[in-house]
């Protein structure tokens, strides 16, 4: 059970999950390529003991893999899934009531507790300028916090108790932002903050925030949990810390006194600026807009404050273990909230949010002759409705029958539907819908489309293991590839516009049927570089579902509508890079060299082996 972040270093390193580095580390993209590296290979927390132009120590990879995430909390783990459980399951409670009389204790003890002033997080109040102003990527806009904790109450009904946590990227230098005076803070209006900034607009008044920075680990985990309804943020984070989220009040503003860092201030209804671009986790970078701007009011900092922090880019990244984590913590969740789903799982590689894989029941139709996806459709369409599920694009959903699914077995998985598709029936798609913010290839910000791909009965194809005659020898068509079975990548010609994509797709469909009919290959990928689709599943998982937009980039071959409905004989997929797109994230090569000599032998990652 931690008090702080230094007690948890300590212990990593006594246990063997963490390195010091002692070497002057520069915060432009160093320490983010050094990160990447280490977490790439598998390897152990770090602590940045000397930054270029801080006098404050970072350390990052702290959830850089499911066990080390694990360990940390390992004393307060089993607890805190059985609340959260039990909270999801009430009735359990009713069957096993000695086997739960405990966890009714466990979240009345992690209540947030209200503590007296000049405590810890109060030792010294500093400027942004002095804390460790990480660079990430090359074209980001300027240095971000990662792991920020943002705190807000209900300007309604005010108190810790109406409080929402949040994890919403703050830009600290850069663009129009004036240093040590305000800060951009990246939400949308429908999070918790949002609502409350709303509120506080309707009511003439500037939103009092507060962003905390590192803290007990449980803290951090707390800010990106979604919790049962009921169950605060910080109640979330007492329980599983082991101890209570400590909090006092400090010219009108919550502090978290366990915190590291504090930085506290106000956004006013008018006040917004340009704030990005930010290298994010879909592998791209998220492009400039404007977001709310925090009016910084002071900085505090504790007696030996570790500066936390993270890096995301093309997945998997150290947040595939926070996913994994929650999942461990929640996984039961889904199936309380929707009735008839067994597993739905968030395709790390494609990015989480843009590509879904779910099991459901189908038991509508149990005496038709054809059996046919319909229960599973009013299941995806609550899938879709729900949360951050309801940011994804593409949505695969089949009906468990005769053997179990398993949809962290992608390949199986996506085999399994498209043997049993029906590409006529099968295939909904919904248009001028939300989508991730950070996704670019909608029609606006927010504004894109999606389609679920449902599957259920006896299989109606085999699918090709080679790459079919069909598509061999097409003119403008060339270097067919098998990417899994069922799925082959074709390049063409460079996107131009959609106009065209229509066009170049008509003449692909038609080359294919002047040579017949070709189920055995339900899907083609349109892109431009179909080698690199093929080398690897992960390859084609992200550039396939972070580079279309189902309703202008899915094709077909013999497509048709029907009663408004769209069906095909083959799908064809364009996934060519459009010029809208976000710029994808790449490295510094000559940073990538640079840090070479931390890894060299005698250095302080001498014992992390890279490729």
């Amino acid at each position: 059970m931690y008090r702080n972040l230094e007690e948890c270093v300590l212990d990593l390193e006594k246990n063997g999950h963490l390195i010091r580095i002692k070497e002057e580390v520069d915060p432009y993209l160093e320490m983010a390529a050094i990160h990447l590296k280490v977490f790439e290979a598998g390897g152990p927390a770090l602590l940045f003991e000397n930054v270029k132009g801080s006098k404050f120590p970072a350390v990052s990879n702290l959830f850089g893999t499911l066990e080390r995430s694990k360990f940390i909390f390992r004393d307060t783990w089993e607890s805190t899934q059985s609340v959260i459980g039990l909270r999801n399951d009430p009735i359990q409670a009713i069957k096993n009531p000695f086997k739960h009389v405990s966890t009714g204790f466990s979240a009345t003890k992690a209540l947030p507790v209200k503590k007296s002033k000049n405590l810890p997080v109060g030792a010294q109040e500093i400027n942004i300028s002095d804390l460790p102003l990480i660079h990430h990527w090359p074209d980001d806009g300027g240095a971000f916090v990662t792991l920020p904790q943002v705190y807000s109450e209900d300007p309604e009904k005010p108190g810790i108790m109406n409080a929402n946590l949040g994890m919403y990227r703050v830009q600290l230098t850069g663009n129009e932002y004036e240093l040590n005076k305000d800060v951009g803070v990246h939400y949308q209006i429908h999070r918790g903050i949002g609502v409350h900034q709303h509120k506080a607009n309707k009511l003439g008044k500037p939103l009092k925030v507060s962003i905390f920075i590192g803290g007990p680990p449980a803290h951090t985990l707390a800010a990106v949990m979604p919790l049962p309804e009921g169950l605060s943020e910080m109640t979330f984070a007492g329980m599983l810390a082991g101890r209570r989220f400590n909090y006092t009040y400090e010219d009108g503003y919550c502090i978290s006194t366990d915190a590291d860092f504090v930085i506290t201030g106000e956004i006013h209804p008018e006040d917004t600026k340009p704030e990005g671009p930010f290298g994010d986790h879909l592998g791209y970078y998220s492009l400039v807009h404007d977001f709310p701007t925090l009016r910084v009011h002071k900085v505090y900092a504790r007696e030996n404050a570790l500066w936390p922090f993270t890096v995301v880019g093309r997945p998997p990244q150290e947040d595939t273990a926070f996913g994994a984590l929650i999942h461990e913590l929640t996984g039961s969740a889904i199936k309380t909230e929707i009735p008839g789903v067994k597993e739905v799982h968030a395709v790390d590689e494609a990015g989480v949010h843009p590509l879904l894989f779910a099991i459901g029941s189908e038991r509508y139709t149990p005496y038709q002759k054809v059996k046919q996806p319909m229960e599973l459709l009013t299941i995806a369409n609550r899938i879709l409705g729900t949360g951050q599920l309801s940011l994804a694009k593409y949505l695969f959903i089949a009906a468990e029958e005769d053997k179990p699914l398993d949809t962290h077995k992608e390949v199986d998985f996506i085999t399994y539907i498209l043997e049993r598709m029906d590409l006529k029936r099968d295939i909904h798609f919904q248009t001028n819908t939300t989508i991730d913010t950070l996704d670019y290839t909608g029609t606006g910000l927010n504004i894109g489309s999606k389609v679920i791909f449902a599957a259920c009965g006896d299989k109606k194809r085999d699918l090709c293991t080679e790459v079919p005659e069909n598509l061999k020898g097409i003119r403008e068509f060339k270097n067919p590839r098998l990417v899994m079975p069922g799925v082959v990548a074709i390049e063409g010609p460079a996107f131009t516009n959609h106009e065209n994509a229509q066009k170049e797709t008509d003449a692909l469909s038609a080359a294919i049927l002047e040579k017949g009919e070709m189920p055995s290959c339900p899907l083609i990928i349109l892109s431009d570089d179909s080698t690199f689709l093929s080398e690897k599943l992960s390859n084609f998982l992200w550039a396939a579902f972070t580079r279309s937009n189902p309703s202008h980039d899915i094709y077909g071959v013999n497509s048709f509508y029907e009663h408004k409905h769209w069906g095909c004989d083959n799908m064809i997929m364009d996934i060519r890079r459009k010029p809208h797109h976000a710029p994808p994230l790449i490295p510094d090569q000559t940073v990538e060299k640079n840090i070479e000599r931390f890894f060299a032998k005698g250095a302080s990652l001498e014992s992390v082996k890279i490729d």
